[in-house]
Formats: C-alpha cells, structure tokens, sequence
C-alpha cells in the first residue's frame, strides 16, 4: 500500500507573494519620489546617488520583511496558489508600471 505525501507549498507561495510585493513596492516608492519632493529627499541615502539609493533599498527591506513574515505565517500551510500567483503578478504589473514615466508623470 502507497500512501501520498503532500508537500506544503506555503514557503513557495511566501517567496512568490513577497517578489510581488517588493515589486509593488519600488513602484510605488518611483511614483511617490517624482511625485513629492519630501519623499525625494528621504529617499536620498547617498547624496552622490541621490533618491535612486532609497528608492532602491526601501523595496528590498519591503521584500525581505514581507518574505520573513509570510514564510513564518505559511510555514505549514498549504495555501491557494493560484490566488497568491495571481495576486504577485498583479502586484508586479502593478509595480512595473509605476516605473515608467508616462504613468508617474500623470501624478
């Protein structure tokens, strides 16, 4: 007698949610730089940079945080994977488009 083990995809839907959210992240974190000018200057980590090395390393902690977070929260789980895809790729869309400057202008 066979008996089927089922392989909890929590982890795997973490990492896939936690890029879709990160993705989110830098786009939201482009149009709110070039949109306000006090999120302009906190971004700006390195002067000789200038807000690109904010606007670049918030998203990344976003990421890391939500990966850590939602790994920890599905560890054991096995979760709706179409929904958590569907919902990453959404954010990265999303995120995607936040970075070009004929949507960014708009604001």
């Amino acid at each position: 007698m066979e008996t089927k083990q089922t392989i909890n995809n929590g982890p795997a839907a973490a990492a896939i949610l936690a890029a879709g959210i990160g993705s989110f992240a830098f786009g939201l974190a482009v149009c709110l730089s070039q949109a306000i000018n006090a999120v302009a200057n906190f971004f700006t980590l390195s002067v000789a940079v200038g807000p690109l090395s904010g606007k670049t390393t918030a998203p990344i902690i976003v990421w890391l945080v939500s990966w850590i977070i939602l790994s920890l929260m599905w560890k054991n789980r096995q979760v709706s994977f179409g929904k958590v895809f569907i919902a990453a790729l959404l954010m990265i869309a999303l995120g995607l488009l936040g970075t070009f400057p004929l949507f960014y202008d708009m604001l």
